[in-house]
């Protein structure tokens, strides 16, 4: 049974058609990245599942409750959702202690004092911030802002978390770090995870499925392996990779597959065996 799932959603601003007509399942405890380049609406999708947008049409379901029907008017609050999330700018409170920053949705749902001060260190050890309490938040280095970021986000035990290219702004070498942290944390907690990037990289490493972005609507849904041998589509295929494009045609088939004449290549036709 899906864990998330997204019906018939659509989202327009002005003339442009940013998500159509989507729809999508996610299992729970699953980590699921929405992949595509600018414009191809996966952040959009990605808002209008936290509550931060309203849908023109469609549904979205938690289980077995509906957050969004633009049908039957429902619309369920983004702070009554249950879910994290991680912002590309991380989004800490700049006056606020790094204490201060992870307890804060603790605060907001008037969790009483001992609590907060556990369950604030816990989730600051999961990220490996352990005594870095009272050091003012953005006076950390970007990975350990992340890591705020990321502790705040899990805190309040989220029913899901949602990552928006949370890894953008950080250099190559800190970036493929914290994409080893990142899923060692996700398997730890066993939160399901919606993250959404332009990085094929990141998306094939971090992924138990991907979700192919175009348009506005899903090219291929698989595992990494599937969407990067089997492109279901002749854009799947140029995303995830640099394609050598060859003519040719069939000219024998047998129970092994099917033999080609290569004709764009400098030496004489040749016949390769595919199957």
């Amino acid at each position: 049974m899906s864990f998330l799932r997204i019906q018939d959603l659509s989202k327009r601003f002005g003339e442009v058609l940013a998500v159509d007509g989507l729809n999508l399942e996610i299992r729970e405890g699953e980590f699921f990245t929405l992949l595509g380049s600018s414009g191809c609406g996966k952040t959009t999708t990605l808002r209008m599942v936290g509550g931060l947008e309203r849908p023109d049409a469609g549904e979205i379901y938690l289980g077995e409750r509906c957050l969004v029907s633009h049908a039957q008017g429902v619309f369920v609050k983004p702070e009554r959702r249950d879910m994290g999330m991680v912002f590309q700018s991380y989004a800490l409170w700049p006056h606020m202690t790094v204490f201060e920053n992870v307890s804060y949705p603790l605060k907001l749902r008037r969790v009483k004092g001992p609590v907060v001060r556990e369950r604030t260190r816990a989730a600051l050890e999961l990220v490996g911030l352990g005594g870095l309490e009272e050091r003012p938040a953005t006076a950390l280095s970007g990975g350990q802002q992340q890591r705020v970021a990321l502790a705040r986000a899990l805190v309040f035990s989220p029913r899901i978390l949602l990552l928006d290219e949370p890894l953008s702004n950080l250099d190559a070498r800190l970036r493929e770090e914290m994409r080893r942290e990142l899923k060692a944390l996700q398997r730890r907690v066993g939160v399901t995870v919606l993250f959404v990037t332009h990085d094929q990289m990141e998306a094939l490493s971090l992924s138990d499925r991907i979700g192919i972005m175009n348009r506005g609507r899903l090219e291929q849904v698989g595992a990494p392996e599937e969407v990067y041998y089997r492109p279901a589509t002749p854009f799947a295929r140029d995303f995830l990779g640099k394609v050598f494009a060859l003519t040719g045609k069939i000219v024998a088939v047998n129970d092994d597959g099917f033999d080609v004449e290569l004709k764009d290549l400098a030496a004489p036709p040749v016949c390769v065996r595919a199957s």
